[in-house]
């Protein structure tokens, strides 16, 4: 099996791991409600989505 030679340094790593991070949700308002909706979801207030209603939803 093969083994390093040497110890990657702590710079090298990082740069290796640079692109490990969790990206943030890309967040939309729903036109119906105004209420912030992550991208392509049927908004959980209204049931609105792709400009008709698709759940229907008991206000409360």
């Amino acid at each position: 099996m093969a083994v390093p030679k040497r110890k990657h340094s702590n710079s090298r790593t990082g740069k290796r791991r640079s692109h490990d991070h969790l990206k943030k949700r890309q967040v939309t308002y729903c036109p119906q409600c105004s209420t912030a909706v992550p991208t392509h979801v049927v908004c959980p207030k209204c049931g609105y989505y792709q400009g008709r209603t698709v759940v229907e939803t008991t206000e409360q």
